[in-house]
């Protein structure tokens, strides 16, 4: 047999995922989903169109009542940040004072690295209590500010003289003790997936460490900046500008390994990419529906701090809304997607299962449909509410008091997760 037959398999699985890490795969194979769902020919879901204006509205009213000048900011981590109607941001201005304006673009990189990874679903019981203020968080607010704090002490540093950073060392040698310390978990406060979420930072650590032409030899989250916009030098060039995607790609190819490895083309880590017998594609792609939950939210999370950098982001809308029970679950609370059977309610899927995977896409597809909706509803257009500013304004606001009314803040359908993908 020849070399080339050896070859040939793993060069289509690296073909297949370099088309799976995109955004265009995900939409495109989303709307495959809905239009299939459309027909009547989805074995978990009705789509009724007839609300889709109603979702919409349940948007636009609670964007109305969060920014009543409709001044709305980009949908990322910062706004989490922000919990309490406390500026950290500021605080951590202040912490940062003195720096370059490019080292202080550095931490606030590598802030956000370590604290979207770390904000997977944290289950009912979870909470934060803030020493400083003793405002008390739960969910996706609390596990932003306990990962700030976290951040702010050092956890993430190897070097006990720069605290406000992320390297590789400093990751390695996180143990998961240290972490449920930093999150006040205990008995009595039980977070989903908390030896998970540490795995998942020590895993970063290794990548980082095994890529320094990504993110420099001290691996650092920060270092992709740099691998993105300046790759010649580490001074930030006037004009320097990428899109969104650009971030993205670099976020999906780096750190392909830092996932569990269920999801593979033989030996290449697909990440969130998920089998649906439905889903057509070209080569070996065929059968995987891409999702990116993370990877995008982080992207989205960086965009600010690339910004405050002095690189100019453009192309937001190439991103997708995110699919996570929060936008999924708005679709389904409002009636715009029905289970087709309601028992299904009452059981607990996995994230790989066909209903959850399907779910997911049709947030996807479906957002994109909302978000459309929302605009008219408020008389803008897509340059003045991108995508991303009616998740924010928006679409995950309304998901989670829609949740809070009809299930005390619990999802409609129950996810076993370990805290990596939701």
């Amino acid at each position: 047999m020849k070399g080339t037959d050896f070859i040939a398999p793993q060069a289509q699985a690296e073909a297949a995922a370099e088309v799976l890490r995109t955004t265009a795969a995900v939409r495109d194979r989303a709307r495959q989903l809905l239009v299939r769902a459309r027909r009547g020919e989805s074995l978990w879901f009705v789509v009724d169109d007839g609300f889709l204006e109603s979702a919409a509205g349940e948007v636009v009213a609670a964007t109305r009542r969060r920014y009543p000048k409709l001044h709305v900011p980009l949908h990322s981590r910062w706004r989490h940040f922000e919990a309490g109607g406390v500026d950290r941001k500021t605080q951590l201005d202040r912490l940062l004072a003195g720096l370059p304006r490019a080292l202080r673009g550095h931490a606030m990189i590598d802030l956000a690295f370590v604290s979207v990874l770390l904000d997977g679903g944290a289950g009912a019981q979870w909470k934060y209590v803030e020493p400083a203020t003793g405002h008390t968080f739960s969910r996706s607010e609390g596990l932003a500010v306990a990962s700030l704090h976290a951040f702010t002490a050092g956890l993430f540093s190897s070097d006990k003289d720069d605290a406000l950073r992320v390297d590789s060392q400093g990751l390695r040698g996180l143990s998961t003790d240290h972490l449920a310390s930093a999150f006040q978990v205990g008995p009595a406060n039980p977070l989903v997936g908390i030896e998970d979420r540490s795995i998942l930072l020590r895993r970063l650590g290794e990548a980082m460490q095994e890529q320094p032409e990504a993110f420099g030899e001290e691996g650092r989250p920060s270092g992709l900046f740099h691998h993105i916009v300046s790759p010649l030098g580490p001074e930030v060039p006037p004009t320097a500008d990428v899109t969104a995607h650009d971030i993205l790609s670099d976020i999906l190819m780096t750190l392909s390994d830092i996932w569990p490895h269920e999801n593979s083309l033989g030996t290449v880590p697909l990440g969130d990419c998920w089998r649906h017998p439905a889903v057509r594609g070209e080569g070996r792609s065929d059968g995987w529906m891409p999702l990116h939950k993370l990877s995008q939210w982080l992207t989205y999370s960086l965009i600010e701090p690339f910004l405050w950098s002095g690189v100019t982001v453009h192309k937001l809308d190439e991103l997708t809304a995110l699919p996570e029970y929060r936008n999924g679950g708005l679709l389904i609370d409002s009636g715009l997607l029905r289970l087709r059977d309601e028992s299904a309610a009452q059981e607990t899927w996995k994230v790989g299962d066909e209903i959850v995977v399907e779910w997911r896409a049709l947030t996807v597809a479906l957002m994109d449909e909302v978000a459309r909706a929302v605009r008219r509803q408020l008389g803008l257009n897509e340059a003045q509410l991108p995508l991303a500013c009616v998740l924010e304004g928006g679409s995950w606001a309304a998901g989670r008091e829609l949740a809070q009314r009809r299930r005390n803040g619990l999802p409609p359908l129950k996810v076993a997760s370990d805290g990596t993908v939701f």
